[in-house]
């Protein structure tokens, strides 16, 4: 039974890596078609980093990332203060409504948020679809990520700690800065960087709320790939997934040292 169970583990593992193994190898192969292996070279990463539009790309998913980060960690940390920390009405329908941007498929978010945007704009003459509405979109998903992470460390968090701090004669601000936010640090990285990878691959949400100009890396390997996979995209994805893993590298450690 033992080995069986392991034989499973190690096929489902091969099932879900095996085509990530695929894209890093193809990426230096020096054959420019087909998936024959005719040696190694690194020719397609120098002509991926000399592609100034692919820089330009690069260039405006990390914006959108960054910025969309920021905003939605430090909206979501303060959401699942609120909830956790007070009590008010309909505090327990707002909870549940956290879950509704997980479950909601990406393309009924993407289409709703280019509605939303239309509606306005034809309201009071603005956003036009950009990198700003992109970042709005964003900020819209990954805040409830956030929330839920941040709301889950809260809920572990002993309440006598800042109840000590208050009676210490603590306002409810330094207690918040010296004593809950130290302690719910892990939880509020965690969030912000789940929000980051998020952001980092997100393709149907961009799709709908992207403008003339404001192209990401997932909208340019979408465009690319209707016309073939080139080497060049195999290095992009290759890149993209190794800058996905060492994010959650360092949230990892970054928790392991807070613990």
């Amino acid at each position: 039974m033992k080995r069986l169970l392991s034989f499973h583990a190690w096929l489902v593992f091969a099932f879900l890596y095996l085509p990530i193994v695929v894209i890093v190898a193809l990426s230096f192969n020096k054959s420019r078609f087909g998936v024959r292996f005719t040696g190694f070279t690194f020719d397609w990463y120098i002509r991926l980093f000399s592609n100034e539009r692919i820089l330009e790309y690069l260039t405006n998913t990390l914006i959108v990332a960054v910025v969309s980060t920021v905003v939605s960690t430090i909206l979501g940390t303060l959401l699942a203060v609120g909830l956790v920390r007070y009590q008010f009405r309909l505090q327990t329908a707002l909870r549940y409504l956290l879950y509704v941007p997980v479950v909601v498929p990406d393309v009924v978010m993407g289409i709703s948020l280019l509605l939303l945007f239309d509606v306005v704009r034809d309201a009071i003459g603005w956003p036009r679809l950009s990198l700003f509405t992109i970042i709005l979109a964003h900020i819209s998903f990954q805040i409830a990520y956030v929330t839920l992470v941040v709301r889950a460390r809260l809920m572990l968090l002993d309440p006598t700690l800042e109840e000590a701090a208050k009676d210490l004669g603590a306002t409810p601000w330094l207690t918040f800065r010296e004593v809950t936010l130290p302690l719910i640090m892990p939880g509020v990285v965690s969030g912000a960087l789940l929000a980051f990878s998020l952001s980092l691959d997100d393709f149907v949400v961009t799709f709908f709320t992207a403008g003339p100009g404001s192209t990401t890396l997932p909208l340019y390997i979408y465009s690319s790939v209707k016309l073939g996979v080139s080497p060049e995209i195999h290095a992009l994805s290759t890149l993209m997934v190794g800058i996905t893993i060492l994010v959650l590298l360092l949230g990892t450690l970054f928790w392991r040292k807070r613990a």
